[in-house]
């Protein structure tokens, strides 16, 4: 109840900021604007956010006889959940990693990479894939999508209002939101304050699909190890992230795009790893 209350409360933040820019470049005609622009990106970030995803990962569904251990992993431990089951999806790629989507459990999805099915044992595997029906089970995958979405809104809105002088139009009584100055700060503090609230939301749900997939194969040590190998990984290599890496960063087992640094710990889109293994081993 009090994670739920929280991501409301992160949600309805997001939200607010969204309508605050919008006034503050359009006046009252802004915020309407705002309003409608809102409302549109929750409801396609409802209905499209994990084809989106899935497709700017470039994952391609496999079937029990495409993956048959994965798809095995994903059967039983969906059917031990009490979830339906998601379906499956491959992602080629050199970095080993692992998210879930969708908009409910009925419409949810799994992905893994290449790498991290050639990288981890069987019980790791079985770890990792636990976190990430916890996601779906926890109703994370919405959440973190609406999210990643209006925070992405604002951003892009607050860009677009500084280069081409206010998106919405003004009236000539009303001049709020023409000061540059103002309009700078706002294309500076606005995606700032989105990705901390993106930020609040993402770090809170991995602890609790950590405790959850660990309760549900009854062991935190096989996800804990499978975190060790990420880590591992992550350290010995230098990740470039692709055109979509960072703006699916945050649904992601790992975030592969961070530096170990005070600066980037603020920043990243997920617990510091190591205190995640450490919560699991003592579980």
């Amino acid at each position: 109840m009090k994670q739920i209350l929280k991501t409301t409360i992160l949600l309805g933040a997001l939200t607010s900021l969204f309508l605050m820019i919008g006034y503050a470049i359009g006046g009252q005609k802004g915020l309407y604007y705002a309003f409608g622009l809102s409302a549109l990106t929750n409801v396609a970030s409802y209905w499209f956010s994990d084809k989106m995803v899935l497709k700017m990962q470039g994952a391609k569904q496999v079937d029990r006889a495409g993956a048959p251990e994965l798809y095995a992993i994903v059967e039983e431990l969906a059917s031990k959940g009490n979830l339906p089951m998601p379906k499956v999806y491959i992602m080629d790629s050199q970095v080993p990693n692992a998210f879930a989507t969708g908009r409910n459990m009925n419409h949810a999805a799994v992905a893994a990479t290449s790498t991290m099915l050639r990288m981890l044992t069987k019980d790791e595997l079985r770890g990792v894939i636990a976190h990430e029906l916890s996601h779906v089970k926890n109703r994370d995958i919405l959440i973190s999508t609406i999210a990643a979405t209006t925070a992405g809104a604002i951003s892009v809105i607050a860009q677009m209002a500084y280069f081409t002088g206010g998106i919405f139009g003004r009236s000539n009584g009303d001049e709020r939101g023409s000061n540059p100055l103002g309009t700078l700060a706002m294309l500076i503090i606005a995606p700032l304050a989105a990705t901390l609230i993106q930020l609040s939301i993402s770090r809170s749900r991995e602890y609790l699909a950590d405790e959850s997939g660990a309760q549900l194969v009854g062991d935190g040590e096989p996800l804990a190890r499978a975190l060790m190998k990420l880590r591992d990984f992550k350290e010995g290599n230098i990740v470039q992230p692709g055109a979509f890496d960072q703006a699916t960063a945050h649904l992601m087992l790992v975030n592969m795009f961070t530096g170990g640094n005070f600066l980037s710990s603020l920043f990243s889109t997920h617990p510091d790893i190591n205190d995640r293994i450490g919560r699991l081993r003592q579980m």
